[in-house]
């Protein structure tokens, strides 16, 4: 277990380091802004939606290593899916992250390196700096035309 762990914190630490998909979209169809009041943290996704699948997505963001490696762990996870696709991966984040679901094996194909910030399931306050990247992005999506999701849900 205690490997998984170091494995878990080096793929943060590197995603935090050297984020991938980092800056502006200039061909974007969408975007969003999100912040978190409680810490500061400041994240803006943009999306370039070929009809319903997610064509590109990158993002500019401050804040803690948590928040900018879940943002760069997201952008490349999401790239190529569908924007249904996209949601039932961010409500599997979402309960991997709360805890109310077991983080799955590094090697599974859905979740992959995401289940690297399952730890933060230990830390509630930190549940909104792993998230914050993903309703960004659900509201970009939605702000695309033709993105298939015709009434977004953006909660915080």
């Amino acid at each position: 277990m205690s490997d998984l762990r170091e494995l878990y914190q080096s793929v943060i630490l590197d995603h935090n380091r050297a984020p991938r998909n980092y800056g502006p979209l200039a061909d974007a169809t969408g975007h969003a802004e999100g912040r978190n009041p409680l810490c500061g943290d400041e994240v803006t996704v943009w999306v370039r939606m070929e009809g319903e699948r997610v064509a590109d997505v990158h993002f500019v963001g401050t804040g803690c290593a948590i928040s900018k490696a879940s943002a760069s762990l997201m952008t490349t996870a999401v790239k190529g899916k569908t924007a249904a696709e996209v949601t039932t991966l961010a409500d599997q984040f979402r309960a991997v992250v709360t805890g109310q679901v077991p983080a799955p094996p590094p090697s599974d194909g859905a979740m992959g390196r995401l289940a690297a910030l399952s730890g933060v399931s230990r830390f509630p306050i930190r549940v909104k700096c792993a998230t914050l990247a993903w309703h960004a992005l659900h509201a970009a999506i939605a702000g695309a035309p033709d993105a298939g999701v015709p009434d977004a849900r953006v909660s915080p």
